[in-house]
């Protein structure tokens, strides 16, 4: 029993599947605040209130034809976005959503993993762009790199600086001391301010969305996948917007810690809450020229984010 129990947690629920549905519906969340904002209704006829609008555009996207370059290296494009899709869904493990302490999968410094498995997902986006040898495509992976990995710094810090404060590197040993004592929101603002505008970057949202930008670029990295590869590739940009904003809500807003409700209502609340927050940032900034993206993220949030390590070291 304690096989199929553990089988069905990682496949159904909390797993694979739960994040799978959960992650079309943040998109529909984020569309349609995105939308309000704009005057807009957004989704509106695919399910109530177009909720199901999401999961009919993959399907949409499956049954489109499926084209490849001739020069392009083939077996990147296809391994891409199938790898894609697998790191964050593998990073949902690591997030305390049934209980306080622990994920599916939790040890002492899963912090740190679940941080590079982010990472890998934009060295996977150079490759693609690399492989498409489409010169928008190209373009649009050297942007990627360079602001991808100018983000990297400030939000490993200011992920890591409520560390220093508890002296552990475990999600669940994170959300404990926040449970017993108060959101790191409240103790180091600047920290989650650093982080935040880090993951829209991670993200490649509005205003960081040069990487892809349809005015210059047709769509970027994203140029030359198609049909079901594009699919994933958009199913695996929904899960990421997830995890950001689960991981975001463990590390700074205390995660499944609440009174009354269970814990996975508590952290897909606080979850929706940065969702929010960033379908705001999307509405109101024009985006950013990648010299400005990685001149910010040098000069500004790095210098920040060791400002607040310091002080957590300090005080």
């Amino acid at each position: 029993m304690d096989l199929i129990s553990t089988i069905l947690e990682m496949t159904i629920f909390p797993g694979v599947l739960f994040v799978t549905m959960l992650s079309l519906i943040y998109e529909w969340l984020d569309r349609k605040i995105y939308a309000r904002l704009q005057h807009r209704y957004g989704p509106l006829y695919t399910g109530p209130s177009g909720i199901l609008q999401p999961l009919a555009d993959i399907v949409k996207l499956l049954s489109k034809e499926d084209i490849e370059p001739e020069v392009a290296d083939k077996w990147i494009l296809r391994l891409t976005p199938i790898v894609l899709l697998t790191l964050p869904l593998a990073a949902s493990m690591y997030i305390p959503m049934l209980k306080l302490d622990r994920g599916f999968v939790s040890f002492e410094g899963d912090l740190v993993f679940i941080l590079l498995l982010l990472t890998l997902y934009g060295v996977c986006i150079v490759l693609a762009a690399w492989a498409s040898t489409n010169r928008f495509g190209s373009i649009g992976g050297i942007r990627t790199a360079i602001q991808l990995f100018s983000f990297e710094i400030p939000l490993v810090i200011s992920l890591l600086a409520p560390s220093i404060d508890v002296g552990t590197l475990s999600i669940g040993g994170l959300i404990l001391w926040q449970s017993r004592n108060l959101p790191f929101i409240l103790l180091q603002p600047i920290g989650f301010i650093v982080a935040f505008l880090c993951f829209i970057g991670e993200l490649e949202r509005i205003p960081f969305d040069i990487p892809h930008a349809e005015t210059e670029l047709v769509a970027g990295w994203m140029t030359e996948f198609s049909g079901r590869k594009l699919a994933l590739i958009r199913l695996s940009m929904d899960v990421e917007l997830l995890i950001a904003s689960m991981l975001l809500a463990c590390v700074y807003l205390g995660g499944g810690a609440g009174p009354i409700l269970p814990p996975i209502v508590w952290l897909i609340l606080k979850s929706i809450m940065i969702l929010a927050l960033m379908s705001n940032v999307r509405a109101l900034l024009a985006r950013f020229r990648i010299d400005q993206v990685a001149r910010g993220a040098w000069m500004i949030l790095t210098p920040l984010a060791l400002i607040q390590t310091l002080l957590s070291a300090t005080f």
